[in-house]
């Protein structure tokens, strides 16, 4: 049986997000990369009624690049809070895995 993955460590270092991973394995996450890849819907559009995506244009300030907390949710993703107030982007680990890799 495989394991869930988790994080075991998770700490903003300059900046970075730095995040070590249950399976022994470390990740460095950007900071702007992480916010440009916010995947809120507010960020990346969401569907309208007839299943077309809306993207709306995101536009970052400096503090958007600021991480200012980040909290667990459930056991599957981490919710960052941004220098500029954003917050509703749900960043769950396999995301963050695959962003780190990519």
């Amino acid at each position: 049986m495989n394991e869930r993955l988790q994080p075991v460590n998770v700490a903003a270092i300059g900046t970075e997000l730095a995040i070590a991973w249950n399976d022994g394995r470390e990740s460095f996450l950007p900071l702007q990369k992480l916010r440009e890849s916010c995947p809120c819907a507010a960020c990346c559009g969401e569907p309208d009624a007839l299943g077309r995506v809306v993207t709306p244009e995101v536009r970052h300030t400096t503090a958007s690049f600021e991480l200012r907390g980040w909290q667990p949710v459930g056991g599957y993703a981490l919710q960052l809070t941004w220098g500029d107030g954003h917050s509703t982007g749900l960043y769950s680990f396999t995301y963050l895995r695959r962003l780190a890799d990519g």
